[in-house]
Parts: structure tokens; sequence; C-alpha cells
């Protein structure tokens, strides 16, 4: 089950109608006072394309591991549209290897980009779509994670046809420049 805007929903309700769901996995911790400043990033990318994908049969949403208050709160101070939920206190996020226990990643025992491994973050982001079957069924069809989902990035994909790139240099964190859409100075 899922904490929505009108209240306790299933997969099959998230569909909304449609056959096809992408749900985008935003890092956001039940104990975190704001949501990942790297998963803003993405956000910014896809705030508004869900209208877009509703009109190819696809309900687009964006869950995390988080009371819905924490996501109400995020949305109004980024000024984001896009359809929200909390996964907290399901076993979405962990079946789909985007949140962990601090003990699986301190023994390097989690499971996170189809490897074994310790992830930095007790959250970390991805992308998981699904499909309705005739019959009802929900297959699960395709997911990506770390870097994967840098496809899913519009200022990505203009920064790498500029002559700097992203120019990210060989920093330990590539993405260390990055900041929420408000954090940056004038």
């Amino acid at each position: 089950m899922f904490d929505a805007p009108e209240g306790r929903v299933t997969l099959s309700d998230l569909f909304a109608g449609r056959s096809q769901l992408a749900v985008y996995h935003f890092m956001f911790g039940p104990d975190w006072k704001e949501g990942c400043h790297r998963c803003s990033f993405w956000a910014d990318s896809f705030d508004g394309i869900d209208v877009h994908l509703a009109h190819r049969d696809t309900t687009f949403i964006v869950a995390s591991n988080t009371p819905r208050a924490n996501i109400e709160a995020d949305k109004r101070r980024m000024g984001w549209r896009f359809k929200w939920v909390s996964a907290l206190g399901s076993d979405f996020n962990p079946d789909f290897h985007v949140s962990f226990a601090q003990a699986e990643i301190s023994a390097g025992d989690a499971y996170y980009n189809f490897q074994k491994q310790s992830p930095y973050f007790t959250e970390m982001p991805g992308l998981s779509v699904f499909a309705k079957l005739a019959d009802g069924r929900i297959a699960y069809t395709y997911s990506t994670y770390a870097r994967g989902i840098d496809v899913f990035n519009g200022a990505y994909q203009i920064l790498d046809l500029t002559p700097k790139g992203r120019d990210e240099g060989d920093a330990v964190d590539p993405m260390f420049w990055l900041k929420r859409h408000d954090e940056y100075p004038d």
C-alpha cells in the first residue's frame, strides 16, 4: 500500500486506468528533513511530463520511503506538480532494492544496481516500469539504477552535447556541483 493524496492506494491503483506505470524511486528517508538534492535535479527534468506520458497510456509517479507530509512539504518548496506517493511502511522500496537497513550497508550485504554492494545511503535512486495485463495482473518490466537513470535527465542530455560536457572531472563524487534549484546563488 502507498499513502497518496487521495488516501491509501495499491500498486494497481497507481496505474490510474492506464496499462503502463513508470515509478521514479526518489531518495527521501523516513528521518530525512528534505529529499535528496540529486533526485531533486532529476525531478526538475521530469516535472510536467506526466500529461504527455498519460496520452501514451503511461502513468508516471514518484515514490519515496518517507511520510507523505515530508513529500508534500518538499513538493511545495520546489514547486513540483507530479504525483508523489509515500511507500513508507510497505515492502515496495526494499523489494526494488532502493531502501536499505544500515546493517545491510555496513556489511556490504545490500543488493543495488543488480549487484551485492554497499550503497552510499540508506535510500538510493532508480526507475521501475510495470505493465497491467489484460487479466489485471501486474508485470514488472524494467528497472535501472545509479548512473543508468542519467538518460532520464534533460539537463545532462544537453550538457553532453556541449564542448565541456558535464565538466565533472575525476571528482570522487561527480555530482558534487548539484544543488536544489532554489539553493544556487543568483
